[in-house]
């Protein structure tokens, strides 16, 4: 397994503003089944509009809490899914978190309080098994880089981690409120809620994010929320964005 570089910003992307039917897809966290029959409605959605070049962007947080965290990672990492739609997932703060875990456990024992231990089982294994006090983090750390297969550290480094398509920005968690988006910090866009969630984005464009669960999407000010905690509520949100406006399926 390769180490990863020296930690360096994430991309950030941008596309024609006139893209005509995008879709995004709220916080996943390892509900693959949720995911495959929302994916399944978006085909339908798309084939009926017959709309050129849809695209279908995932606003991160792919890995912890749900059942099956490593399905997910593999699913998203298929180069073509054979259905004529393009993707993009984006970074969440758990996939990131995640991936430090896998290198440097020691600095990132939060980790497994977001819910990590889920997505250890999904790969095998057993925090349980990790028990001795001297030599437990060092050992699942290293039985972690053996479970883990290359593609899914690849399809974890190279996740960009913000796309901007006209006025909208879609990004995991959201911006700090009135800084231009190129001094915005990866960390803010990955983490932030306040004063986000209460300021909105402080600049002129919708941002469409995920991380603030709940159990209904919000219309903010400025903002679109499509988190609605799917490992607990069972449902996974996805918005319908096109020239018009923007509305949920």
């Amino acid at each position: 397994m390769s180490l990863p570089a020296q930690p360096m910003l994430r991309q950030r992307l941008t596309l024609a503003a006139d893209r005509p039917l995008i879709y995004a897809i709220g916080d996943v966290h390892g509900c693959l089944d949720a995911l495959l029959a929302l994916e399944d409605r978006i085909r339908t959605d798309a084939a009926s509009r017959m709309a050129e070049r849809p695209l279908l962007l995932y606003l991160g947080d792919y890995v912890d809490r749900g059942p099956a965290s490593r399905a997910v990672i593999e699913h998203l990492a298929k180069p073509d899914h054979g259905d004529g739609i393009e993707r993009i997932a984006l970074c969440g703060n758990h996939d990131d978190t995640f991936l430090k875990f896998i290198f440097n456990p020691h600095q990132h024992l939060r980790w497994l309080d977001y819910g990590g231990d889920a997505t250890l089982r999904s790969y095998g294994l057993d925090l349980a098994d990790y028990t001795d006090p001297g030599e437990a983090v060092h050992t699942l750390g290293a039985a972690l880089r053996r479970a883990v297969p290359q593609h899914h550290i690849d399809f974890l480094q190279n996740m960009p981690i913000a796309l901007m398509s006209g006025d909208r920005l879609f990004v995991h968690a959201g911006i700090m409120p009135g800084i231009p988006l190129a001094r915005q910090e990866d960390h803010d866009l990955i983490w932030i809620r306040e004063p986000f969630l209460s300021e909105g984005p402080g600049l002129p464009l919708t941002v469409i994010h995920g991380h603030t669960a709940g159990r209904e999407p919000i219309f903010g000010k400025g903002r679109i929320c499509i988190d609605t905690t799917c490992y607990a509520t069972g449902r996974l949100t996805a918005l319908r964005v096109t020239l018009a406006g923007a509305d949920l399926i």
